[in-house]
């Protein structure tokens, strides 16, 4: 057994090294618009949601946004006894020994039903909600006119997808619910407190073990996420130091599509400025006293918010 304690030892220091240097390796910003661009959507495919932040945001703002997260979670409203027990013992179902036989158990005869009953609405209730994402893209005064159009033009990629999806498919949900039980697992979440106690490395650690879940899961039902943010490239739009303009364009679902970013220079490095300014607002939402009245678009510590 010393042996083998030893090569393990040196192995789990070797990825700790490895971890550690990734961290380290990722610059704040990029050299050029597309070389930010670039990094980012390759760390996003990548998971390392650690590395997106740092190098997505000046060296100021990342700190702001790692302090930003403690504070908002200081102030967090507690859960409720009830909530806290449904959310623990959902936590506690996932981790049991047996929790892919049970959960399997309980929702194979529950995929039968709903298909009986709503199989054959399914396109229609698909294309009810396809029409109201559509209008609750159009109505948001959160977002521009190019990211309306993007949003909209997801919609309607996704929604031909999900309407012929095999989402009542035995042997689909049975994998389904092996990829969510070994995502929880992976999580080690004992109940809502530990999810709430996250730190911000935790937290983004967190969110790229679900994130390969769900990647995993939406792959088994026809959507590969992978091969699309495989597919994007960076086109230059225009170059006006210290501002510039970039087209991302993508394959999804075998249908084109594209959004346009506008990046920001400063201390000689390209950074995206919908996200600067995102975490500015954040910060200055969590710092205003209590009661204050907010703007339009700052109704809630934004980044902060949508992290978890």
């Amino acid at each position: 057994m010393r042996p083998f304690l030893r090569l393990s030892l040196l192995l789990a220091l070797t990825l700790l090294a490895a971890c550690h240097s990734r961290e380290h390796a990722v610059a704040f910003g990029g050299d050029s618009p597309e070389a930010a661009v670039h990094e980012s959507l390759a760390l996003v495919r990548a998971g390392d949601f650690v590395g997106f932040w740092r190098h997505a945001l000046p060296p100021h703002d990342y700190a702001m946004l790692r302090e930003d997260w403690s504070r908002a979670r200081a102030v967090e409203t507690p859960l409720d006894a009830a909530e806290q027990a449904r959310i623990d013992a959902a936590l506690q179902q996932l981790a049991a020994p047996d929790a892919e036989t049970a959960l399997d158990a309980r929702l194979q005869p529950w995929l039968a039903d709903a298909q009986a009953r709503y199989g054959d609405q399914l396109p229609l209730l698909i294309g009810v909600g396809r029409a109201l994402a559509s209008k609750a893209i159009e109505d948001d005064p959160r977002l521009g006119e190019e990211q309306k159009q993007h949003a909209t033009a997801l919609v309607d990629a996704l929604a031909p997808w999900a309407q012929q999806a095999p989402w009542f498919d035995p042997e689909k949900a049975h994998q389904a619910v092996g990829v969510v039980v070994a995502t929880a697992r992976q999580l080690g979440l004992r109940d809502a407190q530990s999810l709430r106690a996250m730190d911000f490395d935790q937290a983004m650690h967190g969110y790229a073990t679900a994130f390969r879940g769900l990647e995993q899961v939406l792959a088994l039902y026809g959507l590969p996420l992978d091969q699309a943010l495989a597919s994007a490239r960076v086109v230059p739009l225009e170059y006006h130091p210290p501002y510039a303009r970039v087209r991302i364009e993508y394959q999804l679902l075998g249908r084109p599509l594209s959004m346009e970013s506008t990046l920001l220079q400063q201390n000689g490095r390209w950074y995206d400025r919908d996200l600067i300014e995102s975490v500015r607002r954040a910060h200055q939402r969590l710092a205003a006293p209590a009661g204050a009245a907010t703007t339009p678009g700052s109704a809630m510590p934004g980044t902060v918010a949508a992290l978890r």
